[in-house]
């Protein structure tokens, strides 16, 4: 019999692993579905997207020699290896964050985690579509609310570190509970599991801008697999582990908030507050790129034609210039100048956007240079979540000025795929068939989109597993 305490007050842990053991596809309603069907697709295209860095080719040679070689009942996607479940989530975790393109919540970035777990497993176990958008949703609303209970409400300010890729692992514990058929004893057992293996709330990829950052959501991914075969062959005794004061909480901020542990549970849809980004890039670049796509389109700019650009109010942290050139994917994708200087000169987003000719092109780095901060105060990284969670986002006008003194402005707060302004089908169909270009053709591509489209009436799963790999 698994140990009760008598003393404890409350029952965060178990009301949680209830709520993703009971959830049944008949519970959701059709916009939930919808959304995660939404998730489910422009995570795949993020992840196929990152087909043309290398990276991507080291994170798939890693994960074949954590497998030991082929085999195993998952897929590597865009390679098309078969490899273990825990493996195959290894490798799809890392492609899904690769190009800074998939998703992000006011806690991180859950699809790298949640998709490639849930996908890895339903394929290996050969569940029904349904099932795979079921345990999707329950991996959503769990893993927010535990993040929104255990991260520190300053942010990286509060001098903790910035853990998204701590707490992600719950993301990635709960789908693979779900469909390797854990009950709701077995899933606490397994969340108990998550606290401990979950990361100190480290920020070392700010500092370094190392892309062994796309890596952390890979080994999350990897580790949620196995935690939950772990408790399904027999590990007991870790029950209520976020009902303890000093089991995890503490350990992650000062200033727990465990009222977000069940808030609303079942009746508020955290996975619709979830921004899919339009572009490859961090989620606070997202806006001024956006801007700069609109200007330039609207008048034809081309990047000689530019003077100066200028974001107003700036954000913190995200305004980098490198002039000698962009050292990472990292460093790119979190900058700006960059982000805005490259898209001016490429408006087709993708994995080439990142190729080391682009990061030290010199008319790229030139433009660049002339991105500056506009006169208000910076947006904070906490503050702008906060926006966020309340429903909203930060307002940022660019404004060019051109070389012949015209003044040209436009602002914005929503950018399309921010959940108030999220994309239509037909604007997420069109960029799946463009990130997907480097993998599949367009009639394999388009055949990709219409079986996603309908995954909720596939009775399995692996018969779609082809489209996710040459």
């Amino acid at each position: 019999m698994a140990f009760q305490d008598p003393t404890l007050s409350t029952h965060y842990t178990q009301t949680l692993a209830e709520y993703a053991w009971n959830l049944k596809y008949e519970d959701l309603p059709d916009e939930v579905v919808e959304r995660a069907k939404c998730i489910l697709i422009h995570t795949f295209g993020a992840a196929l997207a990152s087909s043309g860095v290398d990276m991507s080719r080291k994170a798939i040679e890693t994960g074949k020699a954590f497998n030991g070689g082929a085999g195993g009942g998952a897929t590597a996607w865009i390679d098309g290896a078969p490899l273990s479940m825990a493996n195959a989530a290894f490798v799809n975790g890392t492609l899904s964050d690769m190009l800074d393109w998939e998703d992000c919540a006011w806690t991180g970035h859950p699809a790298a985690g949640v998709i490639p777990v849930a996908w890895a497993v339903a394929e290996a176990q050969k569940k029904s579509g349904k099932d795979l958008i079921t345990a999707i949703v329950a991996a959503y609303e769990v893993y927010t609310r535990i993040a929104m209970a255990v991260q520190d409400p300053k942010g990286q300010e509060a001098g903790h570190g910035w853990g998204l890729v701590s707490w992600q692992i719950f993301g990635a514990i709960i789908p693979a509970c779900k469909l390797l058929d854990l009950d709701a004893e077995q899933i606490n057992q397994a969340i108990g599991f998550g606290t401990s293996c979950s990361t100190i709330p480290a920020s070392l990829h700010n500092t370094t801008m190392s892309d062994a950052y796309h890596y952390e959501h890979g080994f999350r991914a990897h580790s949620g697999v196995a935690i939950a075969h772990a408790v399904k062959n027999g590990v007991m005794n870790y029950k209520n582990a976020l009902d303890y004061k000093t089991a995890y909480a503490i350990h992650m901020t000062p200033d727990e908030a465990p009222e977000w542990y069940t808030r609303d549970l079942g009746k508020r849809w955290l996975i619709m507050e979830t921004l899919l980004k339009h572009w490859p890039a961090n989620m606070w670049v997202q806006t001024p790129v956006e801007l700069a796509h609109v200007l330039t389109e609207k008048y034809q700019l081309k990047p000689e034609e530019i003077q100066e650009i200028i974001i107003d109010p700036p954000t913190a942290k995200r305004m980098a210039f490198a002039p000698d050139g962009y050292t990472s994917l990292t460093h790119a994708q979190f900058s700006i100048p960059y982000a805005v200087s490259v898209a001016i000169h490429h408006p087709r987003p993708g994995a080439y956007w990142y190729s080391p000719e682009n990061m030290t092109d010199p008319s790229i780095l030139e433009l660049a240079g002339k991105v500056h901060a506009g006169p208000s105060q910076q947006h904070t990284l906490r503050g702008s979540f906060k926006l966020m969670q309340d429903g909203s986002y930060p307002m940022k006008t660019l404004t060019v000025i051109t070389k012949d003194g015209r003044i040209l402005s436009e602002s914005m707060d929503r950018h399309p795929g921010h959940p108030y302004n999220m994309m239509t089908r037909e604007e997420l169909g069109e960029r799946f068939l463009l990130q997907s270009e480097g993998v599949h053709d367009r009639e394999k591509a388009e055949k990709a989109l219409a079986a996603f489209w309908d995954v909720e009436n596939c009775p399995d799963v692996s018969a779609l597993a082809h489209f996710l790999h040459r």
